[in-house]
């Protein structure tokens, strides 16, 4: 089941609406990003639902960063350029980690 939209997903990748050429991709990214988080957290995302449908706003947040790395890192390298992790993300997802997996 996908949380995030399409429309969701193009508004915090700053995608306009009528730009439509990646939308297939970026569905996919909605799905990989669900899939990364779950296993990250050790957990199916259904088990954690704060409603029928709805995810904790902060693993929203966290899938929708995970879509963004996806998206504007279509590469497993890059050149030139110095990476630095930032701990936003772990800390959403860390109230929800299973550590007993």
């Amino acid at each position: 089941m996908a949380y995030i939209t399409l429309e969701l997903a193009k508004k915090h990748l700053n995608v306009e609406e009528s730009y439509t050429d990646d939308d297939s991709y970026i569905e996919l990214l909605i799905g990989a990003s669900e899939n990364a988080v779950s296993k990250d957290i050790c957990e199916n995302l259904k088990d954690i639902e704060s409603e029928p449908g709805k995810l904790p706003d902060s693993l929203v947040f966290a899938i929708l960063l995970q879509i963004g790395d996806y998206y504007s890192n279509r590469e497993t390298m890059a050149f030139g350029c110095t990476v630095k992790a930032l701990p936003t993300y772990d800390k959403l997802i860390g109230h929800y980690r299973n550590y007993s997996k």
